[in-house]
């Protein structure tokens, strides 16, 4: 390796920080921590681990649930170094290392009230959030992160530099935007950027939980008309349910509101208006990494009545919903490898806990709730998987297309640390 590459090895300062992860089940001790500034240190970092025999797995955020970041005896790529955003508000373009996290993409944006898709925390890794498609509240308007995407750099599994936009690695690029981190280590994305202000609405509104079945049919029914600067998301743990969305952009969103008192007994009511970037920090925890973590999630392209009342059902677990639609649709589903753009709501059902004593029942209660939905569920998102099978995340036919771009860049499946797309044998 070069003499500048920063290593860590077992009791080093930076080692056991470097290692943990959002999910504190996961302690998973790598032989080696390669702390990466440069896209130079990225690939040498990666011939090394080769000439080595060394798994490898790639860090940025680290909030992948199942710890795929942190490889057992492996060499962990920490692009965390590799954090810095360049905007150029003329030409609504930013450049973004490898290792940013969406917070710092936010930020650079605002300062020219631009920003582009991304998602709702703001220390989750922009790399990771993008390669998996990046839904987030402007996705209605200016469709999923992947979508804003106009080049990458990377450092593929020999080593090698390359990029892929529009006119160079067109068959990679494609891949790239929706087939996760199989194919190679992102070190520089650039995005498109739009001019959205500074300022965000954000609406919650609680009703009984016997009034639960009637409000979100109701709220399902007036989501398909909903103007895209607003975002529905729901909430339901068993006890009661919230109903809200996000605003952002031009027009205020009083009829929608009044709509919403509308659907039921309101017990509960909160509008702020706010900075987008306190919108987009609002959901952060910085003790996040203390918690035991387990989630499953489905796409529905459809949300019918027996799926309200499954999703209703719930055993005091946290299960939200979030809207699809707009921008994300006009997308031509053959444009890029993120499949199942006709989703209606994204399903996401999540606990935390702190005593691993607790471990096989909160993931056996989840596990079970999540199951009474599969049936009317169309796939899943593939940033929320959690060890199933990847060709839920896929159409056939782009899975068979994604398995031969593996075949061509990465034919011994040296970046199979993610939800892994295996190489044609």
């Amino acid at each position: 390796m070069t003499a500048t590459l920063t290593l860590l090895h077992t009791g080093d300062a930076g080692y056991d920080e470097a290692r943990t992860v959002w999910n504190a089940m996961v302690d998973r001790r790598p032989a080696v921590i390669a702390r990466c500034s440069s896209t130079a240190e990225v690939a040498a970092a990666v011939r090394y681990a080769r000439a080595n025999d060394l798994e490898i797995a790639v860090r940025c955020g680290g909030h992948n649930i199942a710890g795929l970041a942190v490889p057992e005896g492996g060499l962990m790529i920490d692009l965390t170094p590799m954090g810095e955003v360049e905007v150029d508000p003329d030409a609504k373009l930013a450049r973004v290392q490898g290792g940013a996290m969406l917070g710092e993409l936010d930020r650079e944006a605002q300062r020219y009230g631009l920003a582009t898709t991304a998602g709702n925390v703001s220390h989750t890794g922009v790399g990771g959030l993008t390669l998996g498609g990046g839904m987030g509240w402007l996705a209605r308007q200016f469709g999923l992160a992947c979508d804003n995407v106009t080049s990458y750099e990377l450092v593929t599994a020999e080593g090698d530099v390359v990029r892929a936009s529009a006119t160079e690695n067109q068959e990679l690029f494609w891949g790239l935007r929706g087939g996760g981190g199989n194919f190679g280590i992102v070190t520089e994305f650039e995005f498109r950027l739009h001019q959205i202000g500074t300022r965000a609405i954000v609406a919650d509104l609680t009703y009984p939980i016997d009034e639960a079945f009637s409000v979100l049919r109701a709220w399902r029914d007036l989501n398909a008309t909903a103007p895209r600067q607003a975002t529905f998301k729901a909430y339901v743990n068993g006890d009661q349910v919230t109903l809200g969305f996000v605003w952002i952009g031009p027009g205020d969103p009083d009829a929608l509101l009044e709509a919403f008192r509308g659907l039921g007994t309101v017990t509960a009511e909160t509008v702020e208006e706010m900075s987008y970037l306190t919108l987009q920090t609002r959901e952060d925890n910085v003790q996040g990494h203390r918690f035991r973590r387990y989630w499953k999630g489905h796409y529905f392209k459809a949300f019918p009545d027996d799926a309200i009342r499954a999703l209703i059902r719930n055993p005091g677990i946290g299960a939200s919903l979030q809207a699809y639609g707009g921008a994300i649709r006009d997308v031509p589903d053959e444009e890029t490898a993120f499949s199942h753009r006709d989703t209606q709501f994204e399903f996401v059902t999540a606990t935390r806990w702190e005593d691993p004593a607790e471990d096989e029942e909160r993931i056996s209660t989840l596990r079970a709730y999540a199951a009474t939905l599969e049936q009317y569920a169309g796939g899943a998102y593939l940033n929320t998987m959690n060890g199933e099978n990847v060709k839920r995340a896929f159409s056939p036919a782009k899975l068979a297309r994604l398995t031969a771009l593996k075949t061509t860049w990465d034919p011994a499946n040296v970046f199979h640390l993610n939800q892994n797309i295996k190489p044609a044998e």
